[in-house]
């Protein structure tokens, strides 16, 4: 995954609905919802542990993966990006196997944008 470059992450339907400029993850509008680890782990903006990244680009979780994982220090935030304007076609996406889930088609919820979502810090 390189730098700078703007890199569609599709649906299991073939749609992008997001993008992911490494390390960071865009919605279609261009904000922040996440990042991505060396190892293609996906976390929210607010620390929580998504799924990964999939060789055909999309955001797969399996559906035990409850609180397994521990919150993570959320990277400074960055800039919005503008979305490209056209996108490529999805590449050929193998069926899921039972017990994985495509996120952003069946829990879109778990990458809100920064002043979104459950995962929020509480306010004073």
């Amino acid at each position: 995954m390189s730098t700078h470059r703007i890199i569609p992450i599709f649906t299991s339907r073939g749609d992008v609905d997001a993008y992911l400029v490494y390390p960071y993850v865009y919605n279609r509008l261009g904000e922040w919802i996440g990042w991505v680890t060396p190892e293609r782990d996906i976390y929210s903006v607010h620390g929580l542990y998504v799924g990964w990244v999939s060789n055909d680009m999309r955001v797969l979780r399996k559906l035990s993966d409850a609180f397994d994982h521990p919150r993570r220090s959320v990277p400074p935030a960055p800039p919005r990006i503008n979305t490209p304007p056209t996108n490529p076609l999805a590449p050929l996406m193998a069926e899921l196997p039972f017990g994985i889930m495509d996120v952003l088609l069946e829990h879109p919820d778990l990458l809100p944008s920064v002043d979104f979502g459950e995962g929020r810090e509480d306010m004073d």
